[in-house]
């Protein structure tokens, strides 16, 4: 094998085993940032090895076995390794002649739990959610500090720093590596869900730069999604959320047009949406119904994307039904882009004037101040009611709010057709 094989067969490995890996070496160290350190330890350590000896069988196994050995090691040079050990329960034979020799006990692991432990500690409300989004995509997504700069558009020491302050809060704060129990579980899983949905959010629908779409991010959130729906099959707004980006995921293809301009929902070719991910999103949202616990904002969101999903043509939409699902979300999350939404619904369902009724009585609310969906939606009714010089105005506002530059583009056409 080449070195250039190595380190391919290296970089592949890590971007899917890496979580596991460091959640496993986590539980023994008790400390995210130096199980990190241990990883990257052990990635070294293949980088080394495999091109003379061969890619291992297991190398994700290889690589936990290498890794947890590296941090047993670290505690055998402290005073309280024999605390340590004891806690560890023996877990790992530390007296073994060869890391083939310990996969069969890494395989038997218990290492959903330990990556369940890594997305709580991760998502832990202690960072700011700029940390958590950082720190997820870096120790679950195995992303690499460039890759997450390039994503959010932001200078890679920025990043850099940010995961260092990140996993230096959280050995300051003490953070326990465990999952929450009780009525902590839901509050945590709430911050849990709230990371993936805005990784997926900035991918969807950017919030800068040239680009509609990052398809990227929006992948990595629902392999994050389908990971925890494996990890908590009973929760259901766990359950919700990976259908929710399943079922908005299903409409990528139609999204954008062949200059890369975006494509409005009901302008889409719905012909081009993925039938799979759709499948799969309803499938999704049937297992979380059946759980029978009160709706959570996902499953609820999850369930207005259904209802266009389940239309063949716009024209076969139930906007009443979508109405009344973003009346019950406003009363579960109160907020006024959900009321904002819930005018449009309403436009669609019983009118423009209904709508720009609704959506006047935002006006005022100094959380949409400068949120230019607001004057994009308040455009597009008074376009519809033939009102067009005041149409034009909201649009050339709208796309002096917007950060994006093909949202921009797009409304400043919508204005000139004014």
């Amino acid at each position: 094998m080449t070195v250039t094989d190595a380190h391919g067969a290296v970089d592949a490995v890590w971007r899917i085993e890496s979580a596991r890996i460091i959640a496993g070496v986590a539980r023994i160290v008790r400390d995210v940032g130096l199980a990190e350190e241990l990883a990257q330890d052990a990635l070294v350590a293949a980088l080394e090895q495999w091109p003379e000896s061969g890619v291992p069988n297991n190398p994700g196994a290889w690589l936990m076995a290498i890794a947890k050995r590296r941090a047993i090691d670290l505690i055998r040079r402290k005073e309280t390794y024999q605390r340590k050990l004891a806690e560890m329960g023996h877990e790992l034979e530390i007296d073994g002649d060869s890391v083939e020799d310990d996969v069969e006990a890494i395989l038997e692991d218990h290492i959903e739990d330990d990556l369940l432990r890594l997305v709580f500690t991760a998502c832990h409300p202690v960072l700011t959610m700029d940390a958590r989004v950082t720190l997820t995509l870096k120790l679950l997504g195995g992303l690499k500090t460039d890759e997450i700069a390039r994503a959010f558009l932001a200078p890679e020491p920025t990043i850099a720093q940010r995961i260092v302050r990140a996993k230096r809060n959280l050995a300051k704060a003490e953070v326990q590596f465990e999952v929450p129990s009780g009525p902590d579980l839901l509050d945590r899983l709430s911050s849990v869900l709230e990371v993936v949905y805005l990784i997926y959010n900035e991918g969807y629908s950017a919030t800068a730069g040239d680009d509609w779409m990052r398809p990227a991010l929006c992948n990595e959130a629902m392999r994050l999604g389908r990971l925890l729906a494996e990890l908590m099959p009973t929760e259901p707004e766990v359950l919700g959320l990976l259908a929710l980006m399943e079922l908005q995921s299903s409409r990528a293809n139609a999204r954008i047009g062949p200059d890369g301009e975006p494509v409005l929902l009901l302008d889409q070719d719905r012909r081009r949406w993925d039938r799979l991910l759709i499948r799969r999103g309803l499938e999704g949202i049937d297992r979380a119904w059946a759980l029978e616990k009160p709706p959570g904002p996902y499953l609820l969101q999850s369930a207005i994307a259904a209802c266009h999903a389940r239309a063949a043509d716009p024209e076969d939409t139930d906007w009443a039904r979508i109405a009344g699902l973003y009346a019950v979300l406003a009363q579960v999350t109160p907020s006024p882009v959900v009321e904002l939404n819930q005018a449009v619904a309403i436009s669609m369902a019983f009118g423009p004037e209904r709508g720009l009724q609704a959506v006047d009585a935002l006006a005022d609310d100094p959380s949409l101040k400068d949120y230019h969906l607001l004057p994009s939606v308040r455009g597009d009714l008074l376009f519809k009611l033939g009102r067009l010089s005041e149409a034009r105005e909201e649009f050339e506002k709208a796309a002096a709010l917007t950060r994006n530059e093909r949202e921009r583009k797009l409304l400043l056409e919508r204005a000139a057709a004014c």
